[in-house]
């Protein structure tokens, strides 16, 4: 690889440091080198002419003002290939799970430009994911995004890593070809990153998966590139093996925070909210790669930290224009003891036509939402004088309100050894039938405990 000498460190503030081009022309995301290769900066934005802002990736002790870098011909990337299978890496792919070196020569860098227009896939596919209450209300489609909304601690780490675990498992059952997954680890905790990787080696599901982390404890550039280093690996097997990839993120809103912090770090100007000016974009640079094109899809599953659990904070409100199906995860909920703990009313999809899920499953929805919604604004007066003084009707509507509610919680596979209880997984089609029968009233007759913690109530 051959170097020019570009340029002078001028300030280093922080994780960023500025630098003063003696000639030639710098763009956005190009990569400076010093040190024989050990430090690694990137172009982050422009100040004036001749004077850049750039991320200090690596070897920020060695860095010192006044100090030469170089011009590198080639670009962040990624190796990829069948060889980051099984493998946990970071953002200059570089293996963290202390295992061996990864051998592939097989590289993509990390920023592309989405496919054009042309080779997008616009099918419409349910995935089943072996959840009832994800299944029901809001199903993830093939090649579309589900993200999973909720405030610190109410398990949305744990709906997710249930999901990655159900459709690799049935898939792997059905077919010959197995399911390819990539798991992007974006500012959480290093803990549960080393817990979802013993559970999936455990599960006997590692070997199909990816995982590139960037936990809490690095800086924002690390943070920042993880959620596109992942993105660069889920490309290659969609549009080079031609497999339909699950793509995971836990967590996007810090790959936003991320970028807020970064912003802050080159004083740009934010906007009114706090944010970034150009956090819209950002989210749409990565959202679009992970798109359905007529040959293999991307079906990308998002856990959305919600701040003091306030749905309309911006950095949230950014994500929404890019999912089709939202899950809500509500403390109040998650209090009670019901998991997950998904706020069904509050729970929807953009794909819930009859011309997609058909029409015996939308009827259900529609009817359980409404039954739902009833018994919601009798929960006050239940409260006050008791389920009893309710008028027969509002009695009738409010117990097959508390079935389904009951009904929809569910054992994970992932939480056996902290609930006790074997994992289910439920046919979407079973779900349908099995709610259709409680709001016919054939189970009117039972005590809604019974339907706690059950997979179907054929059991």
């Amino acid at each position: 690889m051959k170097n020019t000498v570009i340029g002078i460190v001028e300030t280093i503030a922080g994780d960023t440091a500025q630098v003063r081009l003696d000639r030639g022309i710098l763009r956005l995301n190009d990569v400076l080198t010093g040190d024989g290769g050990s430090i690694i900066l990137q172009v982050f934005a422009s100040l004036n002419v001749g004077l850049h802002s750039c991320m200090i990736l690596r070897g920020k002790e060695k860095l010192t003002c006044g100090a030469r870098v170089y011009v590198s011909s080639e670009p962040l990337s990624m190796p990829v290939g069948d060889e980051v299978l099984g493998r946990v890496v970071n953002i200059f792919g570089d293996p963290v799970d202390g295992g061996g070196p990864i051998s592939t020569l097989r590289r993509k860098p990390l920023f592309r430009e989405p496919p054009v227009y042309e080779r997008i896939g616009v099918k419409k596919e349910i995935w089943p994911t072996g959840i009832k209450a994800v299944d029901f209300f809001s199903p993830l489609v093939k090649g579309g995004k589900i993200g999973l909304l909720g405030g610190a601690g109410v398990g949305k780490t744990i709906l997710l890593t249930e999901i990655l675990h159900n459709i690799i498992l049935v898939k792997e059952n059905k077919e010959k070809q197995k399911i390819i997954s990539v798991f992007a680890g974006i500012g959480e905790r290093v803990r549960e990153g080393q817990e979802l990787y013993q559970e999936l080696s455990e599960r006997g599901v590692l070997p199909y998966v990816s995982l590139v982390y960037g936990p809490m404890g690095e800086n924002a550039s690390t943070r920042f590139l993880t959620g596109m280093a992942a993105v660069a690996i889920a490309e290659y097997f969609r549009d080079e093996r031609r497999k339909d990839i699950l793509f995971f993120v836990d967590n996007i809103f810090r790959f936003a925070q991320a970028g807020s912090e970064l912003s802050a770090l080159t004083a740009r100007m934010p906007s009114e909210d706090g944010y970034q000016s150009n956090l819209i974009s950002e989210m749409a640079a990565f959202h679009e790669r992970l798109s359905a094109t007529e040959t293999a899809a991307v079906s990308t599953v998002e856990a959305i930290y919600v701040p003091s659990d306030d749905l309309l904070d911006s950095g949230v409100q950014a994500i929404y224009p890019f999912i089709d199906s939202i899950i809500t995860l509500s403390r109040d909920i998650y209090q009670q003891g019901r998991l997950p703990a998904i706020d069904l009313l509050s729970t929807t999809s953009s794909i819930l036509s009859p011309e997609i899920i058909g029409m015996d499953h939308y009827l259900a929805v529609i009817s359980s939402q409404q039954v739902l919604k009833k018994a919601r604004n009798l929960e006050r007066m239940v409260a006050l004088v008791g389920e009893s003084e309710l008028s027969a009707e509002n009695r009738l509507i409010y117990h097959r309100a508390m079935l389904i509610q009951n009904y929809m919680t569910q054992p994970f596979f992932v939480a056996e050894k902290q609930s006790g209880r074997h994992g289910k997984m439920v046919n979407f089609k079973k779900t349908i039938t099995d709610v259709k029968n409680i709001l016919s009233g054939v189970y009117d007759k039972n005590d809604p405990q019974e339907f706690f913690m059950i997979g179907g109530i054929d059991e």
